[in-house]
């Protein structure tokens, strides 16, 4: 099955944005998650063959994106490792406008401090709204691995929100502040 002109167009104005956002929130670097958006869609289109039409988009090009934003943090490390360049943006730009409030940044903060394999869980279950049965196939992980991931990060996560003044926790799929009574 191959995909038309039009089809195209509207999955791009579609899911761009999306993959935009998955791609900035692992990268964080505008120029990297444009790049990152542009060859998703390329590869999504040219594989389209392979696309499964009876199963939802959204997955399959996130699945896309999130490799492709593995593979290129991973020469951007090797980069820096030699020539200086520097691995992330500020923390500004689009960050800022997906991100509304001062407890939203915090968390944020703390969400990069995550191992690279707790940050993708975290990014693509709260951030891109997918659910867990869909982000341990994007990974390529099993539901349990993926359940685990999460469960892990969401303790770290809550320990290091515990040092701030005020902080949230996270208990399913809810948040709740609480205050640390300073």
């Amino acid at each position: 099955m191959e995909i038309g002109k039009e089809q195209a167009h509207t999955l791009f104005d579609d899911y761009s944005t999306y993959v935009y956002r998955v791609a900035y929130l692992l990268t964080k670097s505008n120029m990297q998650a444009e790049d990152i958006t542009q060859e998703a869609f390329i590869q999504a289109f040219r594989k389209f063959s392979s696309y499964d039409p009876n199963k939802p988009f959204k997955p399959w090009i996130s699945k896309i994106a999130v490799n492709l934003a593995r593979n290129n943090m991973r020469k951007t490390r090797w980069l820096s490792f030699f020539a200086g360049v520097p691995e992330h943006d500020r923390v500004d730009g689009i960050e800022a406008s997906i991100l509304e409030n001062e407890r939203d940044r915090e968390l944020w903060l703390e969400v990069n401090k995550l191992s690279r394999k707790r940050k993708e869980v975290v990014v693509l279950h709260f951030y891109a709204d997918l659910k867990l049965y869909e982000v341990a196939d994007i990974l390529g992980i099993p539901l349990g691995t993926c359940k685990s991931r999460l469960h892990s990060a969401l303790n770290m996560l809550r320990k290091q929100m515990m040092d701030t003044e005020s902080y949230l926790l996270i208990k399913g799929g809810e948040t709740i502040e609480q205050s640390s009574g300073h």
